[in-house]
């Protein structure tokens, strides 16, 4: 299936500015586009929300050769509880591992050389503290899962993974379309999986000989191309996106004007002084 391209993974946050700091000046991301919306997304990108949002895509580099964050922002929604759906992603920057270390942010040596760190609303981030050697520096996405053998049977025989390593021993398997791409490990949680309001999606994308015959959505962005969309669960409902892949890569070229587009909403909005001055804290998911 190397047809398919690992794509990004979808975070909710709920403090925009700390988020933007976080992925841009400690993990040394750039702003590859950003886009608002005034309403929900139908195919629930933002999560089961109606109202205004946004989207920013944040990484080291295109969607093309790169696997991304999408950071989807609410507004009037300032936290998400968090589940032990998500368990981390893990990325080779010593470089970030300065970063954290110059701006005080908090880091914890799990291991020899690999730090772990959070971001803004509780998601954790494994820095290994190397030099980055391969093109793309995101090595792996870790998702809890309450069965492991079921949970490597779906991603493997039904989504077409190859299994480049299974561990019954510590109850984890690491899977992926491609040696250079970003891999997905599953690591069995002892229970079952809970997911939160913080609830995200991982996306990848098919080739057009694979082509989605029943897509669940055609999801517009204005003066942007019209990508199909279809949505699935793993049997611990994790959602899995696959999108068309020449619609995609036409939608996800790197706009130059990005990190002006993110500030200037920032900057634009005033729902954080609104509240402040009404006494009142922004809703809790």
């Amino acid at each position: 299936m190397a047809a398919r391209r690992a794509l990004h993974f979808v975070f909710k946050v709920g403090d925009r500015g700390r988020s933007a700091r976080f992925y841009r000046e400690l993990l040394g991301m750039r702003v590859l586009r950003h886009e608002e919306f005034e309403e929900g997304c139908k195919a629930s990108c933002n999560g089961p929300y109606d109202g205004k949002w946004s989207k920013t895509m944040v990484g080291y580099g295109p969607e093309d050769n790169h696997f991304v964050a999408e950071l989807t922002y609410n507004y009037g929604i300032g936290e998400y509880r968090l589940g032990n759906d998500f368990l981390g992603i893990t990325l080779v920057s010593g470089q970030a591992v300065s970063n954290a270390k110059k701006m005080g942010w908090p880091l914890k040596e799990v291991t020899t050389g690999v730090f772990e760190t959070e971001a803004p609303g509780g998601y954790k981030f494994y820095l290994e503290d190397k030099e980055q050697v391969k093109q793309d520096p995101v090595l792996k996405v870790t998702l809890g899962v309450s069965d492991l053998q079921k949970s490597v049977d779906y991603w493997s025989n039904l989504l077409g993974m190859k299994i480049y390593e299974k561990d019954e021993k510590k109850q984890r398997a690491l899977l992926g379309y491609a040696d250079e791409q970003c891999k997905l490990e599953l690591k069995a949680v002892g229970g079952a999986v809970d997911h939160g309001t913080a609830f995200g999606r991982i996306a990848f994308s098919c080739a057009k000989d694979e082509k989605i015959l029943t897509p669940l959505v055609s999801l517009d962005t204005p003066g942007k191309a019209t990508v199909q969309v279809i949505i699935l669960a793993d049997p611990d409902g994790h959602e899995i996106c696959f999108v068309g892949d020449e619609a995609f890569r036409d939608l996800s070229k790197v706009d130059p004007n990005g990190d002006k587009l993110l500030d200037d909403a920032m900057a634009a909005d005033d729902s954080d002084k609104w509240f402040a001055e009404k006494k009142r804290k922004k809703a809790s998911a």
